[in-house]
């Protein structure tokens, strides 16, 4: 039986609302399923059916203006300073192994190696950890830079990496570097400005001048 191009867009706005509904970063979800919800919409007045184009036209609506929200928000971000044997940092990795495991391929926890440990806030709400210590006097070595699912949208790497490099220069920083054991971590370190060098290892040299 043969398949009309109408009936493709119908087969395809269905395949991405399925997937937007797998996407556990709430950015991700609004994105694709905008984009689903957009495609069945024009799917629905191409074939006459109104319900159809007009209830996920509004989907749609709600999508952009969700999106708008998050973009927008103001939030207050902070750093929580914490000892290397601190209880909650091991109660933490091991309730976010699995996802940690996902971009640090290997990672384990040696506390003697973090001599900067902080974790991030958004709105007082724990979102990420990150574990580093000082090699060759000026180089800060990242052991673990962790956001969890819900608050992947880049902006905790832009508070580390722009709003903290003042004081990460002030403690005699001069770069940033990170081994990028996955293609997921690979891909964040690049959206937020690292390059890879030639012994493979990604780095990000901290500007005074800015």
């Amino acid at each position: 039986m043969e398949i009309n191009i109408l009936e493709w867009i119908g087969y395809a706005a269905s395949v991405i609302i399925a997937i937007s509904l797998s996407m556990s970063s709430i950015v991700k979800f609004r994105w694709i399923n905008l984009i689903g919800a957009t495609t069945f919409s024009t799917y629905g007045f191409l074939i006459g059916a109104l319900p159809v184009g007009a209830l996920n036209g509004f989907i749609a609506i709600i999508d952009v203006y969700f999106l708008y929200t998050i973009y927008n928000k103001k939030e207050i971000f902070e750093t929580l300073e914490i000892r290397a044997d601190n209880k909650y940092i091991y109660r933490f990795l091991e309730f976010h192994d699995k996802e940690i495991q996902k971009y640090f391929p290997g990672f384990a926890y040696k506390a003697e190696m973090n001599t900067i440990s902080f974790f991030i806030l958004r709105n007082a709400a724990v979102t990420g950890l990150f574990l580093a210590h000082r090699e060759d006097d000026n180089v800060l070595k990242v052991g673990l830079d962790y956001v969890i699912p819900e608050y992947r949208d880049f902006k905790n790497g832009k508070f580390i990496y722009l709003r903290l490099r003042r004081k990460f220069i002030d403690d005699g920083f001069d770069k940033v570097m990170t081994p990028g054991d996955s293609s997921k971590y690979v891909k964040y370190l690049r959206k937020i400005g690292f390059t890879e060098d030639k012994a493979g290892m990604y780095v990000k040299i901290l500007d005074k001048s800015i």
